[in-house]
C-alpha cells in the first residue's frame, strides 16, 4: 500500500459534498416549530376527546354512559357525605362497603331514570312552557316515588335486609326525601326539560344530584347501629 499524502487525508476527513452544515438559523427554526408542536398535539388530545364524547353520547352507548355517570356520582356522593359525618365525629374512617353499595344503587336509578326520560320526551316532544310544566309534574308525582323506592329496594338487596325492615325504612325515610325533592327539583327540572338536549338530560340530571345524594346518604345511613360506623364490619 502507497504512502498517503497530507493532502489525501485532508480530502478523506472532508465533509462530502451533499451534506449540509447546521447553522444558527436552523436551530432558531427548530425553536420557533417547537411550540407549534404543542399545539398540534393538543388539537389532537381535543379530536380524540370529541370522539369519545360523541360516541358516549349516542344512541348505542347512551344508556351505559347514563349508567355510569349514575354509579360514579353517587360513589361520590357517599364519599362526601362521609367525609361530612367525620367531620362531625358521628363516624371513624371511611366505609368503603356502604360506599360501594350507594354507587351500586346507581345502576338500578340510573336505568330509570334513562328510561324515564326518553318516554317523557317520547310522549311531550315540544319545548313549550305548557309542556315543561306537564314534565315536572308527572316527574315529580311519578318518577320521584318510583325512583326512591327502587333506591330503598335495591339498597335492601344489597344488605339482605327482610321486607318488614325495609318496609319500616321506607316508612321512616322515604318521605323526607321525597319532600327535600321538591325543594330542588322542579326549577332544576324546568331547566333541564327547556334549554338541555335530551341526550344529556341524565348527565344534567346527576350533575345537580351530586349535593341531593349526599343527603340522601346522610338520610339512609343516619339512625344506624354504632356497629355499623366500623368501616370493617359488614352492614346490615
Amino acid at each position: 500500500m502507497g504512502k498517503l499524502s497530507f493532502g489525501d487525508i485532508e480530502n478523506r476527513l472532508r465533509l462530502p459534498a451533499t451534506a449540509t452544515p447546521i447553522h444558527s438559523s436552523s436551530l432558531i427554526c427548530i425553536c420557533e416549530e417547537a411550540p407549534m408542536s404543542r399545539k398540534a398535539v393538543w388539537r389532537n388530545f381535543v379530536k380524540m376527546v370529541d370522539r369519545y364524547h360523541q360516541a358516549a353520547f349516542s344512541p348505542k352507548y347512551l344508556l351505559y354512559t347514563n349508567i355510569g355517570i349514575s354509579i360514579a356520582l353517587s360513589g361520590v356522593g357517599d364519599t362526601i357525605a362521609q367525609s361530612y359525618e367525620r367531620m362531625l365525629g358521628e363516624i371513624h374512617g371511611w366505609n368503603k362497603i356502604r360506599t360501594l353499595r350507594m354507587g351500586i344503587s346507581g345502576l338500578t336509578v340510573g336505568v330509570v331514570c334513562h328510561y324515564w326520560y326518553q318516554y317523557l320526551d317520547y310522549l311531550y316532544p315540544n319545548r313549550t312552557y305548557r309542556t315543561v310544566v306537564i314534565k315536572i309534574l308527572l316527574d315529580q308525582f311519578i318518577c320521584s316515588p318510583l325512583y326512591i323506592a327502587v333506591f330503598f329496594l335495591t339498597m335492601a338487596v344489597l344488605e339482605e335486609t327482610t321486607w318488614e325492615e325495609v318496609q319500616q325504612e321506607i316508612r321512616e325515610k322515604a318521605l323526607v326525601l321525597y319532600m327535600a325533592e321538591w325543594t330542588v327539583w322542579p326549577l332544576a327540572q324546568f331547566i333541564n326539560f327547556l334549554l338541555i338536549k335530551p341526550q344529556y338530560r341524565v348527565f344534567y340530571d346527576n350533575s345537580i344530584s351530586l349535593g341531593y345524594d349526599v343527603y340522601t346518604s346522610q338520610v339512609k345511613y343516619r339512625k344506624k347501629p354504632n356497629a355499623e360506623q366500623n368501616p370493617d364490619q359488614k352492614e346490615k
